[in-house]
């Protein structure tokens, strides 16, 4: 498994547990908003991975905007909600056509 899928499957578990109405806030809280700074870390470096592995990064794009915005209370919720399913759809979505096509040509080689 490619280090990017990994890393857009934690990112997507990490923003779904963030998701979850009053925990993820308190926890937010209770972390003086620094859980926000690690969560657009995290998403810089997946996108990297991601761009490095020529995989769509749709998902980690949408988390650091998530990141940015989610000390806002309920925007942030619904922003954690739907990077979270953006996240794991991307992570479950495979590799794009040009990254395959790079890897036939690989095999050649």
């Amino acid at each position: 498994m490619r280090t990017s899928r990994v890393l857009l499957l934690v990112a997507a578990a990490c923003e779904l547990l963030l998701a979850i109405p009053i925990l993820g806030g308190w926890f937010v809280l209770g972390t003086g908003y620094t859980a926000l700074g690690f969560m657009f870390l995290l998403h810089l470096v997946t996108l990297v991975f991601a761009a490095r592995d020529r995989v769509p990064f749709y998902g980690p794009v949408l988390g650091l905007i998530t990141s940015a915005l989610a000390w806002i209370p309920f925007l942030g919720w619904a922003l954690h909600m739907v990077s979270g399913i953006a996240l794991a759809v991307n992570a479950l979505h495979g590799p794009s056509a040009a990254a395959r096509r790079a890897d036939e040509q690989r095999r050649y080689y």
